[in-house]
């Protein structure tokens, strides 16, 4: 309403003319129940309307009789007056049609089985609304609300509501708050109305493409009996899907499209969409080994190809997954993310993450709600995903729906970040390709997440080896007597005229030829350019030696650089130490602590144009409040980082608080690392032993997948460790379990104990031309203890030094005992060890455990040649840390006829005590041992 007009010309407008006069009378309803439940203008309107006080109280139908008698009061100017029983039945009507909008999606058609029980909606029959079926030819003004019709008979409208929202596709929309964004989705599904959809030559490409998807189980079935392959059929029309969405991301600006998908449907996607070539499938089959890594199942494998559309090129990439499989959720997004930054898609509008689920999976795996938590955060928001839940409605072997959910439908989580969903029977092609489009456009449009419920079936059971007649007896015995899509289809154009039956036998011959060749079967396949693989240069099996110097004046200039911010910028008083300490350290007058060596191998990097990508939970302060890279003005909450302000060609750096998560996130992260190998990505545990959540990224991803697939990763995780007597959880990062995961060179285990070994291995990480993940176990005292400290000429000269020899200045040919150790616990050994003043022990610091230093060590340990009594020394209890994984190291380093002990706290269930006392005396009495 506009400021000074009045109520009396507000009611007369024309807004309030017809049947839109009895909308607003329900919406003024809700706004009496819940002002907040209508939009802000509607607000404003209804609160300048008078009203008695008493009136919220009022029942709804006195409610409506007011505000009826409101407007026949104020109305002028031959504004209409509704008859009240007329005006009531029209809200009636209008009611119907939202029930549609809201729950028409419970009614729709969706199961090709027809053996979905759907819960009841009551809400979608007229007769709920007080009409029967004498009503049937009563003609209603809606005004234009519905259909852009004026005048509209209820069984017309009847007709029309079921054929546009219980139809093939139901559509969830009505949980999405954002008004335009459920318009248009209210818009675009009204639109199914609008018949033809698609024309000749697009019905026909359908056809070929579910023949293909069909042809290709079939071929592989009769081919290799038996083999587990995780057939699609039943859920043909997911390639038919895939391909629309390629097509229709193509028209709409996208240029890559990442994907991440379970097995089901995996080769055929493999095949079919991205295509690769048959005979390799076929060698697969056949067990052939290609001499590369040590491999992964077929229907693990990834791949990437470049897709001709009839707007361009559209580069595909299918990611690598293990079997736990929804993991791969947050990896796709990672990847995605980082091959926005690298081209600059800052409205994340040319890449294009798409994730492909089960129905069990969806709604059973937690990583799935983690990633969508994500989804709209500043670090992780990839620009929304298209999300397609291939429903077969068992998931595994669950013969009751209930066993597997609590929700009616799977996608219900969908709902958590308010995404629609798309409901697709998977034998309507058109409806599907009709889904795909419209998710396309969503996501395009509003940069969120959308749903594509695939509701489909399973031909064959959990693998073909598998019987699922023994659980689900029902389903199978109707799926025995159900066609196939492509027959569905092929009959459904046939009747139409648009092919013969001679048509589809000769589709399905042509395709069939094809695999019999061997030959490469998706048409729009087109070379890729080898000038846009970024990995080239990292593809090397040897760990590179590199130059970690760097040039004093500069280095100097960038220490100062970084402990800058403006006068304005008000920080914290802690921090506000921090940072004059750091200028103290810039000028000389201080030894470098942990924080400021941390900081200036960020900006050295920085400086010679790398990137850095650093998250965490609290990896902005960090966890123990060292690094403070952002710096939050105390007055406004404004934020400056220091390490975005060297220069205007400096590398990017990035620094994000994350979500409460650590399965999704350092799978995200991972992600990221393995699309760019130009740029430091670096994830931090709030705790070291916090990892254990997202072992399974550990697990398959982090220390086996290059072995498995090839794919080369950098990404650096950095776990506070340390025995402070902090309790159980807090204590241990967990060593012994990424030692335990080592071998064949494929990753690094570092425990660095000084500034400026964190500051190498830093840069170590982005100087050397290889890619491996590298685990760090970062201290915790450490960070401010006064001997942990480092000269500016220890950071700008050298390199990382696997083995740290004995500090102090001991006579090597007084030595009797030689001390090994890793971490803080070197610092309670050298501070007892002085104060006891020994000089018969020395002590030695292991700060890469993986890969084994063997030659430095024999280095350090070649003056020790006479010494008998060596020594392991270990904060971690004995069944922990590094003892079982590694001392078969040791001991190949160790002079002949030497002896080797351990020293440590005794083998323990629990990684540490959770009582302080009981804590510094098992710390005493390990540091007086390993002295003894």
């Amino acid at each position: 309403m506009k400021k000074n007009s009045t109520i009396s010309e507000w009611l007369s407008s024309s807004a309030l003319g017809g049947a839109n006069q009895s909308y607003i009378e329900e919406l003024y309803e809700d706004f009496l129940a819940d002002p907040f439940s209508v939009d802000e203008s509607w607000q404003e309107i209804f609160n300048a309307l008078p009203k008695p006080s008493n009136l919220i109280e009022q029942p709804h139908s006195q409610v409506r009789d007011y505000f009826k008698r409101l407007a026949r009061e104020y109305s002028v100017n031959g504004a209409t007056v509704i008859d009240p029983n007329v005006s009531a039945r029209l809200v009636n009507v209008l009611k119907w049609v939202n029930g549609h909008r809201n729950r028409g999606h419970l009614h729709a058609d969706l199961d090709p089985l027809k053996i979905w029980q759907r819960m009841d909606a009551p809400t979608l029959d007229y007769k709920f609304y007080g009409f029967s079926d004498d009503d049937l030819d009563e003609v209603f003004d809606i005004g234009g609300y519905v259909y852009n019709k004026d005048k509209i008979t209820l069984r017309d409208l009847a007709f029309a509501l079921k054929n546009t929202y219980c139809s093939t596709i139901g559509l969830e929309f009505m949980h999405v708050n954002d008004l335009e964004a459920r318009t248009w989705l209210q818009r675009k599904v009204e639109n199914l109305l609008n018949k033809p959809l698609f024309n000749k030559e697009e019905k026909i490409k359908f056809l070929k493409e579910l023949t293909a998807a069909d042809g290709l189980e079939r071929y592989l079935g009769a081919k290799y009996p038996g083999a587990k392959r995780f057939s699609l059929e039943g859920s043909d029309s997911f390639i038919l899907l895939m391909k629309e969405i390629i097509r229709h991301g193509g028209r709409n600006g996208i240029t890559d499209i990442v994907m991440g998908m379970a097995h089901r449907g995996r080769l055929n996607m493999l095949i079919n969409v991205l295509g690769k070539k048959p005979s390799e499938l076929f060698d697969e089959f056949a067990g052939k080994y290609n001499g590369t890594g040590t491999g992964d199942v077929k229907y693990h494998q990834g791949f990437s190809s470049d897709f001709m559309t009839d707007s361009g090129v559209v580069h595909l990439a299918l990611a690598f997954n293990p079997s736990h499989l929804e993991i791969v959720n947050p990896v796709v997004l990672g990847s995605v993310r980082a091959r926005q930054d690298r081209i600059g898609d800052i409205h994340r509008s040319q890449v294009l993450p798409v994730t492909v689920h089960g129905d069990s999976a969806v709604a059973g795996q937690g990583v799935v709600q983690e990633t969508l938590n994500m989804s709209a955060t500043r670090g992780y928001t990839v620009g929304g995903t298209i999300r397609i839940v291939i429903n077969n409605q068992i998931g595994f072997t669950t013969s009751n729906p209930h066993d597997t959910r609590s929700t009616e439908y799977s996608t219900d989580i969908a709902k958590m970040i308010e995404a629609p969903v798309i409901h697709v029977n998977g034998d309507d092609p058109e409806a599907v390709a009709y889904a795909a489009r419209m998710a396309v456009e969503f996501r395009t449009k509003f940069k969120r997440d959308i749903f594509i419920d695939l509701v489909s079936y399973r031909r064959h059971g959990h693998n073909e080896a598998d019987e699922p007649s023994m659980t689900q007896p029902l389903m199978y015995a109707q799926i025995k007597k159900h066609p196939t899509p492509p027959k569905v289809y092929a009959k459904r154009l046939i009747e139409e005229g648009i092919i013969t039956e001679e048509d589809f036998i000769e589709i399905v011959n042509e395709y069939r030829d094809a695999l019999d060749n061997g030959d490469i079967v998706v048409p729009e396949l087109t070379e890729m350019d080898p000038e846009t693989q970024d990995w080239r240069k990292f593809l090397t099996q040897e760990w590179s030696s590199y130059d970690g110097s760097f040039e004093k004046d500069r280095f100097m200039g960038l220490a100062q650089k970084v402990c800058e911010y403006p006068e304005n910028h008000i920080i914290h008083n802690r921090v506000k130490k921090v940072y004059d300490d750091r200028a103290l350290m810039a000028k000389g007058e201080k030894l470098f602590d942990w924080g400021m060596a941390e900081t200036m191998a960020y900006a050295t990097l920085l400086d010679d144009g790398h990137n850095i990508r650093l998250s965490g939970e609290d990896a902005g302060r960090a966890t123990f409040s060292h690094r403070h890279s952002v710096l939050h003005n105390q007055n406004d909450g404004t934020l400056y980082i220091p390490l975005t302000q060297l220069h205007s060609q400096q590398g990017h750096f990035e620094v994000w608080d994350s979500v409460l998560s650590e399965e999704a996130v350092l799978a995200y992260e991972y992600g990221y690392a393995t699309a760019t190998p130009r740029t430091l990505t670096i994830w931090e545990a709030q705790f070291g032993d916090f990892a254990n959540v997202a072992q399974v990224v550990i697990d398959q991803f982090i220390s086996s997948g290059e072995q498995k697939w090839g794919r080369m990763c950098g990404l650096v995780m950095l776990l506070p460790h340390g025995y402070e007597g902090q309790g159980p959880e807090h204590s241990s990062a967990r060593l012994e379990r990424y030692l335990q995961l080592c071998a064949q060179q494929n990753m690094q285990v570092c425990v660095p104990s000084t500034p400026a070994q964190i500051y190498h291995l830093l840069r170590r990480q982005m100087l050397r031309t290889i890619r491996r993940p590298l685990v760090v176990l970062t201290p915790k005292s450490l960070l401010r203890h006064p001997l942990a400290v480092s000269s500016i000429d220890e950071l700008v000269n050298g390199e990382y030094r696997n083995v740290l020899p004995e500090y102090d200045d001991l006579d090597p040919k007084q030595v009797r005992k030689v001390v090994m150790c890793s971490g803080k616990v070197y610092y309670d050994l050298l501070e007892t060890r002085r104060k006891n003043n020994q000089t018969d022990v020395a002590i030695l610091r292991i700060e890469q455990l993986y890969p084994y230093p063997h030659e430095e060590m024999e280095k350090v340990l070649a003056v020790y040649n006479h010494v008998k009594d060596y020594v392991w020394c270990q904060e971690e209890p004995q069944n922990q840390g590094a003892w079982y994984c590694c001392q078969h190291n040791f001991l190949s380093s160790l002079p002949k006829g030497s002896e080797l002990h351990y020293v440590g706290r005794p083998a323990s269930a629990s990684p540490a005590v959770g009582y302080m006392s009981l804590h510094i005396q098992q710390q005493e009495t390990l540091i007086s041992e390993a002295l003894a």
